[in-house]
């Protein structure tokens, strides 16, 4: 899921090597689009903040900033030379306060500069369910530990805001960054997608839907197929498992910028399931594969339809609830329509998050009771299909990494829900671990997770475990 804002929150490479106003003359909060605010803040270079986000901006010259797409980001002074705003693409927008969050601050720095030298404590034992141990105690080791928290601190992987390690049934590596910790929810942005899998099989196990061959059109209220744009007869072909594969066969490609049905086009109208729905189609549903964010908003107003409740209220009592995930630890903005700036995305605490990658690792199952058919697990991990040359299941990744070992080389087949930024929930059961890993590297192409993954944590255990 990517930021429909895209102009001011990405990151440019341009270097010009000029004498400047240093960068804390632009620290601040300011007006932004939609009635929204903006938070700048000032590390090593200038960031913005929206929504927890941060999303670096480059100098270009004095009081100009370049963004991700190109556009000069010029500041505005007043008489007296302080800062009063920025203009983006001809919108100016007003500076409110030079102060901004101690949230948005701390994101300047992955510790705080004079913090004490690292040294490993195993995580606190909460009561919540999840068992803890010591990394000292498994094949990952205490070295596991340092080696991850000295690449965060030191920027080799960067932007990691959360690392948790749940190895052979007990949580044994708990370490935050950027000022977060295990209170603080974090947004999860296409992670999301998984927990609307989640959501369909409960409300198949609950008989509410009949299974993934139900038919969409039926269960929405827009009327016949008369009622939509292109009208084509495979649209009325369209089955709840095509969406959850990817596979809806509607002229959208959240990575084609041609696409009509891309996400930053959708977020911008009013009704999000009509609009996906009014696409033409491209090929007959259950046949090629895209990324189409459409088609979860889709998946999850015919859940809402099927149970007569909103899907987050849903959520509640037939996931989070069972998971001991407590109303008030999470937030979910699911509404469907061009005013929801948080774009549908659900946060959650990292160890709740955990909860979920410890449920689909036990075939559905929490603390002894069946909370998803085990049935449904399976089917959602199975590659149903193959998207963007990886695996794929229900609105769930099967993904492989490359490991490299003192014996050889190999590669390791991990299931993950997963984000834009480093939001992850890896499961990898032929090495009993589940991790997950919450981040702000957002809009760049590589993944810090990923390459944690396989550079530290998966060769220790491929070589413990051949």
């Amino acid at each position: 899921m990517r930021s429909a804002l895209a102009p001011l929150l990405s990151a440019a490479v341009l270097a010009v090597p000029l004498q400047s106003s240093p960068l804390t003359d632009y620290v601040g909060t300011y007006d932004y689009v939609a009635g929204s605010t903006i938070e700048l803040v000032a590390g090593d270079e200038l960031f913005a903040v929206l929504d927890g986000a941060k999303y670096r901006l480059r100098r270009a010259g004095r009081d100009v900033f370049v963004n991700g797409v190109g556009d000069s980001i010029p500041f505005r002074r007043d008489a007296r030379g302080a800062v009063t705003g920025f203009v983006e693409r001809g919108t100016f927008y007003r500076r409110r306060a030079p102060r901004v969050s101690a949230a948005s601050a701390a994101l300047a720095f992955p510790r705080a500069p004079n913090a004490a030298p690292y040294r490993y404590r195993a995580p606190v034992d909460l009561g919540d369910g999840i068992g803890v141990g010591s990394i000292a105690d498994t094949p990952l080791g205490t070295e596991t530990a340092t080696q991850i928290v000295a690449g965060v601190v030191d920027g080799r992987w960067p932007d990691v805001h959360g690392v948790l390690l749940y190895q052979d049934g007990r949580l044994v590596l708990e370490e935050y960054f950027y000022g977060y910790g295990p209170e603080r929810p974090h947004q999860l942005r296409s992670a999301t997608k998984s927990v609307v899998s989640a959501l369909v099989g409960a409300a198949i196990a609950r008989g509410a839907l009949s299974g993934v061959d139900e038919p969409v059109l039926s269960r929405l209220p827009y009327g016949p197929l008369a009622a939509y744009a292109h009208p084509d007869a495979l649209k009325a072909r369209l089955t709840l498992g095509d969406l959850l594969t990817m596979r809806p066969g509607l002229a959208c490609d959240d990575h084609d910028d041609r696409s009509p049905g891309r996400e930053t086009a959708l977020y911008e109208t009013p009704d999000w399931v009509k609009a996906t729905l009014d696409l033409p189609m491209a090929t007959a549903p259950g046949t090629a594969a895209h990324y189409c964010s459409g088609g979860v908003a889709v998946a999850g107003r015919v859940v809402e339809r099927a149970v007569g409740t909103s899907l987050p209220a849903f959520a509640d009592t037939a996931l989070f609830r069972p998971l001991g995930i407590a109303p008030g630890t999470w937030r979910w903005n699911y509404a469907l329509t061009s005013t929801n700036r948080e774009f549908a995305q659900i946060h959650l605490r990292p160890r709740d998050m955990l909860k979920l990658g410890m449920l689909y690792a036990d075939s559905g199952r929490w603390q002894g009771r069946q909370v998803l058919p085990a049935a449904w697990v399976a089917a959602s991990l199975a590659e149903q299909t193959t998207l963007e040359n990886t695996g794929y299941g229900y609105f769930w990744w099967r993904p492989w990494l490359r490991v490299t070992t003192p014996a050889g080389e190999t590669r390791v087949t991990l299931h993950a829900a997963q984000g834009n930024g480093g939001q992850k929930i890896y499961l990898v059961p032929q090495y009993g671990l589940v991790a997950v890993f919450t981040g702000g590297a957002y809009n760049v192409g590589s993944s810090p997770p990923n390459a944690i993954m396989a550079e530290v944590i998966l060769p220790r255990l491929v070589a413990a475990r051949p």
